[in-house]
């Protein structure tokens, strides 16, 4: 799918020709979940370009001379069908602000459920662990908050196992009967023991044993894009070693809240849920 529009930037309020954008957007679909990748023209040099869409704030990158941006804007699990303003914030090599915007329409998605039987613990915790939990979703919760300014990935993302997905992005999920969160990442069956590979290039940030996640590696891949793997065996790297895609960062596992050996893989861009798999859709053909 594939979106031309023309877009018109406003200096001051003036409006000419050689302040006209073109914007355009590749996805699997516009719909909840989704990575959506963009690529703005700019009749003439911009020195900076950020990208406003459902309350979030996404970076733009430039190759050359600040003429040619793109980026990726996420649109969450949980977002509702409607139409969204996409706002384009740049300032030009004078200085000036300019701006223009652009409308995606969201369609709506259904998400099946999935029951499973889990250790209870991992249902109801005992309230001997309550505080670590806490301190875990809180550690996470600002890692994923905060936008570091360099564009580590490049290119295309490669599923970090071979396996076969057996659990999709946004399923529904009732654990021993009781209905909790959505599913928020993609799983991927493997034995116990295969190696995990670095889905693009990226910095650790995190190397843990995670209550419900178990061993957990999360990977900075820049510009507020984040992978997240759990349920490992072991990891092999640690907080603030920097991997290139497809270097080794740990083994597939069974720890945490499984059924099973797996790897549970979740990506986060700029706090949007969007599912691993239209990431590596979005951008199969990218250098």
């Amino acid at each position: 799918f594939l979106l031309l529009v023309s877009l018109v930037m406003t200096a001051g309020n003036a409006k000419t020709q050689d302040e006209i954008l073109t914007f355009t957007h590749t996805e699997r679909s516009l719909q909840p979940g989704e990575a959506v990748f963009f690529e703005i023209r700019s009749a003439r040099p911009l020195k900076g370009l950020t990208v406003k869409a459902f309350d979030r704030e996404f970076r733009a990158f430039t190759d050359d001379s600040g003429r040619n941006w793109k980026g990726l804007i996420g649109i969450d699990l949980e977002t509702r069908p409607g139409r969204y303003h996409v706002r384009l914030n740049g300032i030009d090599t004078g200085g000036a602000a300019v701006a223009a915007m652009e409308t995606l329409v969201v369609r709506d998605k259904k998400f099946p459920t999935r029951e499973l039987t889990v250790d209870a613990k991992f249902v109801t915790p005992p309230a001997a662990v309550q505080a670590r939990i806490q301190k875990e979703s809180a550690t996470v919760t600002a890692i994923f908050a905060s936008i570091s300014q360099e564009r580590l990935w490049r290119g295309r993302f490669i599923v970090p196992v071979p396996g076969k997905v057996i659990s999709a992005f946004g399923k529904r999920s009732v654990y021993n009967g009781k209905p909790r969160s959505p599913h928020t990442g993609t799983d991927f069956r493997g034995a116990t023991g295969t190696p995990i590979k670095a889905p693009n290039t990226g910095r650790v940030v995190l190397a843990a044993n995670l209550y419900y996640s178990g061993n957990t590696v999360i990977l900075d891949h820049g510009m507020g894009l984040y992978s997240y793997m759990g349920h490992m065996v072991s990891f092999s790297v640690r907080k603030g070693d920097l991997v290139q895609r497809g270097d080794l960062i740990g083994k597939v596992g069974a720890t945490g809240r499984v059924t099973g050996p797996h790897l549970h893989w979740t990506v986060r861009l700029a706090g949007s849920r969007i599912d691993p798999l239209s990431l590596i859709d979005v951008l199969r053909n990218r250098k």
